[in-house]
């Protein structure tokens, strides 16, 4: 709760400043501010990668365009759970992409072996669909 305080005064301090396209992404539990901000819509554009404790409910709320990437080996939030994710976002009018990433586990986007090539890949991979998706819809 106190992350989704703290954001919604960044976001409002950027909104003073002229600033009118946010876009936010949250990693593990961040997630789940993300989720926040996008329900209301305080932001324009959504990245969650390897989400903690987002619901359904938070989903089936989300109004912004949203991307979740998420670990094939994830016990926090399985690939059943980014499926069902990706059945509701289907579903409504928002614009997303759910992508499940092969071979990796909760983390993998911030926590990897440099020296693991596969690895550091898949990271790799994961920031640029989060840079394309705040392109696509930052402006």
């Amino acid at each position: 709760d106190k992350g989704y305080e703290d954001a919604k005064l960044v976001i409002d301090a950027l909104k003073n400043k002229g600033v009118s396209s946010i876009g936010a992404a949250g990693f593990c539990w961040g997630a789940k501010v993300v989720a926040g901000l996008a329900k209301d819509p305080l932001i324009q554009a959504a990245v969650m990668l390897h989400p903690s404790f987002v619901t359904v409910d938070d989903i089936k709320s989300v109004k912004v365009p949203i991307v979740i990437l998420g670990a094939e080996h994830d016990h926090i939030s399985p690939p059943e759970l980014l499926k069902q994710f990706d059945e509701i976002l289907k579903a409504s009018e928002v614009d997303s992409f759910v992508k499940i990433f092969p071979k990796v586990a909760h983390g993998w986007s911030v926590r990897y072996d440099v020296n693991d090539l596969a690895a550091v890949s898949s990271a790799n991979e994961a920031q640029q669909d989060m840079l394309e998706w705040f392109a696509k819809y930052l402006k």
